[in-house]
């Protein structure tokens, strides 16, 4: 069984099990929310070998008696950062309670924090660990450059260069999922054919935008950090962070969508005043200057002061960032329609019973009373005993990062 943050990341892995898996005669199936449980269920029916799930719809199906995890033999979490932080950490310790104790745990991802190398270090036996890059290092052959902007001249300067340096192909990542709607619609006005894709649209909509991104008839994709994740767009020459996140993993994330398989690749920021701290986190976690490089007819103005930024949370906003300067340990939970400031600083097939539908978030009581007009989803009253079994933790690169906060119900749609 192996489990991933994102719709996307489960439909890219369960395809790459189909292809690499072409001539062994083995079963697999994908699921996650966002699309209709019953041509799941009908295929769970059937049985499967190798099962790619996001969390939330798998707990889903388990609630209906559609399947059975007592023979799982090992179990994969891609991105387990991400799959171990507070936004995820819920429902993976529900699930390693329906796991057979003795089995295979393996750990994939590009970055790996202190606090959660210690989780695992707690949730598994023993683990190896295997590190093929140094600790916070981004890939070496991308050019990263950055360039300084005035806030309100960043989408003039991004059209200007896709116009001028005939780019195609880009990959742009904002703060925040309004942003990312406002950035498509005026490329598309500024003559730049360009979709968002984040956890408000529909499941069809993403998956369309990212097919039409990745055979290159779309030329721009504005994203929120859900893009950020293990996809995998051949040959992608251009990333650009139309705003730098607060997290500095992330980044190594984001830019990470190009560059791959030994290719080449271009990470370009547009960096504000309000967001020199996130740049110096940044360079500060990879132990690097990044190169600043001011476009001519777009300097920014000497006089202009740094502003608190607005976050808008919400449902959907990429797991497991915390605003700078928050509470390490408290939860952004339930926040909707909420402004915050980020201020500066086996085998066996499984058995499927009948089911009787019933919603998963009615497995999910609050922790505590939410303010009005939030939801909140904290730790369950009364822990899930932790299941240990032979463990292997793998990193591709161990990225430090300031820990992770709660955000809105894991079982939600990403």
């Amino acid at each position: 069984m192996i489990l991933t943050p994102t719709r996307e990341l489960a439909a890219q892995v369960e395809e790459s099990v189909r292809v690499y898996g072409k001539y062994a005669k083995l079963s697999s199936m994908v699921m996650f929310g966002g699309v209709g449980i019953g041509a799941q269920t009908a295929q769970l029916k059937r049985g499967v070998d190798i099962l790619v799930a996001t969390p939330g719809r798998l707990l889903d199906h388990q609630g209906q008696g559609n399947l059975d995890l007592s023979r799982v033999e090992i179990l994969v979490l891609d991105e387990a950062d991400r799959m171990l932080d507070m936004g995820f950490i819920r429902d993976i310790k529900r699930i390693l309670a329906l796991l057979p104790k003795k089995r295979q745990n393996l750990l994939f991802s590009a970055t790996f924090s202190d606090e959660i190398r210690d989780l695992a270090d707690n949730l598994l036996n023993a683990p190896a660990l295997i590190e093929v890059a140094r600790r916070n290092s981004t890939v070496e052959i991308i050019t990263q450059t950055v360039h300084p902007v005035d806030r309100d001249r960043k989408r003039e300067l991004l059209s200007h260069l896709i116009k001028t340096q005939n780019w195609f192909q880009v990959l742009v990542f904002t703060r925040t999922k309004h942003g990312a709607n406002k950035l498509a619609e005026q490329l598309n006005h500024d003559g730049i054919t360009a979709l968002a894709i984040h956890g408000n649209k529909s499941q069809g909509a993403r998956t369309r935008a990212l097919a039409e991104f990745k055979d290159a008839s779309l030329q721009v994709l504005v994203a929120t950090d859900i893009a950020a994740r293990g996809i995998d767009i051949d040959q992608l020459p251009h990333v650009v962070n139309y705003d730098l996140p607060n997290v500095p993993h992330d980044y190594v994330h984001r830019i990470g969508r190009t560059g791959r398989a030994g290719a080449t690749g271009e990470a370009i920021s547009l960096v504000c005043v309000d967001e020199h701290e996130f740049l110096r986190d940044i360079e500060s976690s990879s132990s690097a200057t990044l190169p600043r490089t001011v476009i001519a007819g777009f300097e920014p103005d000497p006089r202009a002061r740094a502003q608190p930024i607005l976050q808008r949370q919400g449902r959907g906003q990429p797991r497991g960032q915390r605003a700078t300067g928050a509470r390490r340990g408290t939860s952004r939970a339930g926040t909707h329609g909420m402004l915050k400031v980020v201020r500066m600083p086996a085998r066996e097939p499984s058995r499927v019973a009948a089911p009787q539908r019933r919603g998963h978030h009615a497995q999910h009581p609050p922790a505590a009373p939410a303010a009005p007009g939030t939801r909140s989803h904290g730790p369950a009253a009364g822990a899930t005993p932790r299941n240990r079994g032979s463990s292997t933790a793998s990193a591709d690169a161990a990225v430090s990062s300031r820990g992770s906060s709660t955000l809105p119900c894991p079982s939600c749609p990403v």
